[in-house]
């Protein structure tokens, strides 16, 4: 088959590095990829966010599968246009993928089928916004109803810090139009973690649980990133956790889509609260975190692209699901600066060397007169297995020593910090 996958980053790298495994995929391509990706899949000039562009493409080059990873062109209605083209694509349609493009439609869907949140209400009048902040008081979660690239959500410590936040969003318009409207929520207690499931509209099958860490500096200080690093399987999801969050939010979740007659097929991400009182949704995604999806699939054991068929054809409780009994960590090397400000065409060195011993995938790199060269806020990252958690830690650690840029920034407790 000759396949292609839509995207740039750090997890298009690893759904590449997988599908190239498969004896199926007898080319594989990649719109518009990066440095390393170009390693495993022919990289096409194409952005990510053209829908017309894309599915020209992928029609004028005869694929047979288009894999849509991102956020963005999913919300835009890639698949749908892929699919109106005779082109098969994994990925959920527009009308599923709004779980994650509105907040305020995945809460109002929580609420109607009883799927254990945070307590919220949502809002598009500013004054309305504040006056519930003064009156519900701190610790309070401001969150922008669109997407926003991971940065939408504010857990503001003090009112004013929420105030702060909702004005900026809905009135300094600091995200545009996604902060038009936001939803202000409680400040929920405990750790976070994320299960990434398959699903094909009416089965789920849940993937290793993995933990995120979201936050710029060491004990999770500093703003919100896309992540800088993430473990599997984290130690607070327990055998009785897991069976609950199956039976309370996986499947009421996937039975809720179908019901409004939004089928989800593809992966969804489900962030979590493990509370006092059970695991709590924090919120939906419509396709695999970033980079979360480095350190679940490098323990993936069966075919990727046949799981990918079976979700968009309704085989999901037929295809074959196995995973290394194994650890796995994913270390985010990012710019200086990051996630403000930070500057790009550093050539990078040490990647040979941790390649012995890790996977490096790449996010935001570029090739320049034959040297790998910085291109994004996050670089690199460096994923490792290990018999054990605090093993796995070790060995990514030890993989990332050689690989060294200009101002080069990472957590140094990935693991460690929960």
């Amino acid at each position: 088959m000759k396949v292609l996958v839509v995207g740039s980053g750090g997890r298009e790298h690893a759904i590449c590095w997988k599908l190239a495994q498969s004896p199926k995929v007898r080319s594989l391509y990649c719109a518009p990829g990066n440095a390393g990706i170009a390693q495993v899949a022919n990289c096409v000039d194409v952005k990510a966010t053209d829908v017309d562009g894309m599915v020209k493409w992928a029609k004028d080059n005869a694929m047979d599968f288009v894999v849509v990873a991102p956020d963005d062109p999913l919300a835009l209605g890639m698949v749908d246009a892929l699919e109106a083209a005779g082109i098969p694509a994994f990925g959920p349609r527009a009308d599923a993928a709004i779980i994650e493009a509105s907040k305020a439609f995945s809460k109002e869907l929580m609420k109607k089928y009883r799927i254990p949140t945070a307590k919220y209400e949502t809002f598009t009048d500013l004054s309305a916004a504040l006056s519930y902040i003064e009156a519900q008081g701190a610790p309070i979660v401001v969150k922008a109803d669109g997407l926003a690239l991971g940065k939408g959500v504010v857990v503001a410590a003090t009112v004013d810090e929420a105030k702060t936040a909702a004005r900026e969003m809905m009135e300094g318009k600091k995200l545009g139009e996604s902060g038009s409207t936001v939803v202000i929520e409680e400040c929920m207690t405990g750790p976070e973690v994320t299960v990434l499931a398959f699903a094909d509209g009416e089965h789920v099958r849940p993937m290793p649980a993995s933990q995120d860490h979201k936050r710029a500096y060491n004990g999770n200080q500093g703003p919100n990133t896309g992540g800088m690093g993430a473990i599997s399987p984290p130690p607070q999801y327990t055998p009785d956790v897991a069976e609950r969050c199956m039976d309370e939010i996986f499947l009421p979740t996937i039975q809720a889509l179908k019901a409004e007659g939004r089928p989800f097929k593809g992966v969804i991400y489900f962030g979590l609260m493990i509370t006092p009182d059970g695991p709590k949704v924090v919120e939906y995604n419509a396709r695999f975190g970033d980079p979360e999806c480095q350190t679940v699939l490098s323990l993936l054991d069966s075919d990727l692209l046949d799981i990918f068929t079976a979700c968009r054809e309704g085989t999901l409780d037929k295809v074959d699901c196995r995973w290394k009994n194994s650890a796995a960590c994913c270390l985010v090397l990012a710019s200086g600066g990051y996630p403000a400000d930070y500057k790009k065409g550093y050539p990078i060195s040490g990647l040979d060397e941790a390649g012995k011993s890790a996977i490096v995938f790449h996010a935001g790199t570029a090739e320049k007169d034959g040297h790998i060269v910085t291109n994004g806020g996050r670089v690199l990252g460096v994923t490792a297995l290990g018999s054990t958690l605090d093993e796995a830690i070790a060995n990514a650690y030890a993989a990332a020593k050689p690989i060294s840029f200009t101002d080069m920034h990472f957590r140094t407790d990935i693991g460690h910090a929960f």
